[in-house]
């Protein structure tokens, strides 16, 4: 089955991860998110992949060359993001004609048996049960399961189950994707889906997990997921005076000195150091290069490529772009004392994560002075810093359009 995997997006909510690479390239444990949705997708069966690209396109490119996992790869460009529909738009001409096709979204994780049960026939929409579909786009099914349609964010869901953006698609798609503009602006899948059911019995194939990655602690929450699956392997210098309990990877040129507990389970990448004297803790990614010094503690967090926590710090449920620094002392707040979520701002407002223990999200180079104290959910721009000994209570990011 030829499928078309949708990357070109910047992930402007995910700000400040993506001022400097596109969202599906954010890491999630060992390989970006992108990375997995065409895993999953040559497992469920993918005989060949269209990546569609478009913001940072080069990064994408240079991740996955000509092929992967023995499947052809091919790239096709968005030259500007305006809808689903105008992505798979523009990836046609890598569409066989004749053939069926399916369209997964790149920001996304999925379950591999319910992806290879969509797999299986034409045509088909994935979805998923939540318990608030009022906030989605909804599917609208008879008893036997075919779809009948989608509608967005109704106040009467005709169901729980909504659309997860995954589609299998009879050949004629190809010529069903000059659709209007919708009410945001853009040009939408939703309304070919539509079109399929009018034309066919589709169906929607509930996935048993899935993920829309779209908010930084949803990519804490895809690190945790990825990390479930971890099983210990010890190929780089773990010295005899550490300890560890649960899973535990630590990559060949990663080093993991005396002094060190970890409770996995964790991923030490390559070129990572960690210790002497701290604590890992939590599902917790130390990405390649990354450093952790001497009497640290971390928990549950991700830090990207050659991020620094030198020493007397604590870092809870954060992410950490690359490069960041934190300066000797810094303290992350990850709990709020009334006992609700933690909420963070987003494009002006502030939204619940629904996550009761939540910390920070800096971008790329980001550094705080010593003894910094961050209060939980606020975030710091791409190269922002902090005065030593200053008290972060709010965001620090300026929200644009863009």
């Amino acid at each position: 089955m030829q499928t078309v995997i949708l990357a070109a997006g910047r992930g402007t909510r995910m700000r400040p991860l993506t001022d400097r690479r596109p969202k599906p390239m954010l890491p999630v444990a060992d390989k970006p998110l992108v990375g997995h949705t065409a895993d999953a997708a040559i497992e469920a069966g993918a005989t060949k992949l269209t990546i569609v690209v478009g913001y940072e396109a080069a990064d994408v490119r240079a991740y996955f060359g000509e092929e992967r996992a023995g499947v052809p790869v091919e790239f096709a460009v968005q030259e500007k993001q305006r809808g689903t529909a105008h992505a798979v738009r523009a990836a046609v001409d890598h569409i066989d004609a004749g053939e069926p096709f399916v369209v997964l979204n790149g920001d996304a994780l999925y379950d591999v048996p319910t992806l290879s049960t969509m797999y299986e026939g034409t045509p088909a929409v994935g979805s998923y049960r939540v318990d608030n579909p009022s906030s989605y786009g909804v599917l609208d099914t008879d008893d036997e399961g075919y779809v009948a349609g989608v509608v967005e964010k109704p106040e009467n869901p005709p169901s729980d189950l909504i659309n997860a953006g995954s589609y299998v698609f009879p050949s004629e798609a190809r010529e069903w994707l000059d659709v209007e503009e919708s009410e945001r602006g853009e040009l939408e899948l939703t309304d070919v889906l539509d079109k399929m059911c009018a034309e066919y019995d589709v169906r929607a194939v509930p996935f048993e997990r899935w993920l829309d990655v779209g908010r930084p602690w949803e990519l804490l929450e895809a690190n945790e997921w990825a990390l479930e699956s971890l099983e210990t392997r010890l190929d780089g210098d773990v010295s005899d005076g550490a300890e560890f309990d649960g899973p535990l990877v630590v990559e060949a040129g990663a080093t993991v000195k005396s002094g060190v507990v970890i409770e996995g389970p964790t991923l030490i990448r390559d070129g990572a150091t960690v210790g002497p004297n701290c604590y890992i803790r939590g599902k917790t990614v130390v990405g390649e290069g990354a450093k952790i010094g001497n009497a640290v503690e971390v928990k549950n967090s991700v830090l990207m490529e050659g991020a620094t926590v030198g020493h007397l710090s604590y870092v809870g449920d954060s992410v950490l772009g690359r490069d960041v620094n934190f300066g000797a002392g810094t303290k992350v707040a990850n709990l709020r004392h009334d006992g609700k979520s933690v909420r963070q701002m987003l494009k002006g407002e502030l939204v619940s994560t629904g996550r009761r223990k939540y910390g920070v999200v800096f971008g790329d180079e980001a550094k705080t002075g010593i003894n910094t104290s961050l209060n939980a959910g606020v975030r710091l721009p791409t190269e922002g810093s902090t005065k030593p000994g200053e008290v972060v209570l709010y965001d620090k990011i300026e929200e644009k359009s863009k």
